[in-house]
């Protein structure tokens, strides 16, 4: 019985006293034996024997279960001091997010016209023809279409090539006076340093009482965003060509790299191109049933700005998620 207890008392893990467990009251333990001895003892015996291998048994169990709570108590101690933190050292610096460099952007494009009253608008980026082209003044088969390479879908559908077609839908819905900018995503056949095939697009419309509106509201009001945008930088008005305004003209802003004085991004002419804008053409007011109204429209692409803000050389690294080029706008 001694030497039992000893046994028990010996183990020093957890492990070790299961098998001694087993050795002691497992079916084919020394107490299994010994209870296997009953039945050659005379019967006068065999109470006294029973009762004294119960009585012993119990005191080995007893002796096992202390010996059990005292192994598993330094096990859990053992497991804690491994795993304890020492909370005075310093920790790993947590990885903040932040905005990416074009939602930024469009955010700040957004917040500038919204503060002048601009309301914003959205529509669908699956468009019709009509929307898309004809009510811009851009018939079937006329050559303009040729500038803007579209996703057609079999059933005549398109993905919208710009974000016009929210100005189409709202004068539609709306009477003038109209004060509305359109952001959004638009899709295009490209694939280049400075072109992808989704992008976005911040498009302006303003529209009011013939004699209300006018070119010179138009430079002012593009003039101070471009400066609020790319701070201290000349504007330039160039003559150009779109089928939906009339006049049309191309807005260009000082290198900001080389300050006007020639560069490689400049294509060494001290000037970058941001943006088109222009006097809305009275077929399109025509094409939404609006007379005797004036009014203005601009466009811009929100990638080129931010290429242009954040220096970035390369259009598609804004769309690869190389979080090398991210974690840079922390």
């Amino acid at each position: 019985m001694k030497n039992l207890e000893e046994k028990i008392i010996q183990a020093d893990s957890l492990e070790s006293l299961e098998k001694v467990r087993v050795e002691l009251f497992g079916k084919k333990g020394l107490l299994a034996a010994e209870f296997s001895k009953l039945k050659n003892i005379p019967g006068p015996e065999k109470k006294a024997f029973a009762e004294g291998l119960n009585k012993n048994k119990a005191a080995l169990q007893t002796t096992f279960d202390d010996r059990y709570e005292l192994l598993k108590q330094e096990e859990i101690e053992k497991m804690l001091k491994e795993e304890a933190i020492d909370v005075s050292l310093y920790g790993t610096l947590a990885q903040k997010g932040a905005l990416h460099p074009v939602m930024e952007t469009m955010d700040k494009i957004i917040d500038y016209f919204v503060a002048l009253n601009f309301s914003v608008e959205s529509g669908p980026m699956v468009e019709d023809d009509f929307h898309n082209f004809e009510a811009l003044n851009l018939p079937k088969f006329h050559p303009a279409r040729d500038m803007q390479d579209t996703f057609y879908f079999n059933d005549g559908g398109l993905l919208r090539t710009h974000t016009s077609p929210v100005q189409i839908r709202t004068m539609l819905e709306t009477k003038p006076p109209i004060r509305m900018i359109a952001p959004g995503s638009v899709f295009r056949r490209d694939y280049d340093l400075t072109h992808t095939p989704m992008f976005h697009q911040v498009e302006g419309l303003v529209v009011d009482e013939k004699g209300k509106v006018s070119f010179a509201n138009l430079k002012s009001i593009l003039t101070d965003f471009l400066h609020t945008m790319f701070g201290d930088v000349d504007v330039r008005f160039r003559p150009s060509f779109f089928p939906f305004t009339e006049p049309s003209a191309e807005v260009d802003i000082s290198c900001i790299f080389c300050e006007g004085k020639g560069c490689r991004v400049c294509s060494h002419t001290g000037w970058l191109e941001v943006l088109g804008c222009g006097i809305v053409d009275p077929n399109v007011f025509k094409a939404v049933g609006y007379e005797d109204v004036s009014g203005y429209a601009f466009g811009l692409g929100v990638e080129r700005f931010a290429m242009l803000i954040h220096q970035i050389p390369d259009l598609r690294s804004l769309f690869e998620g190389d979080i090398r080029l991210l974690e840079q706008f922390r």
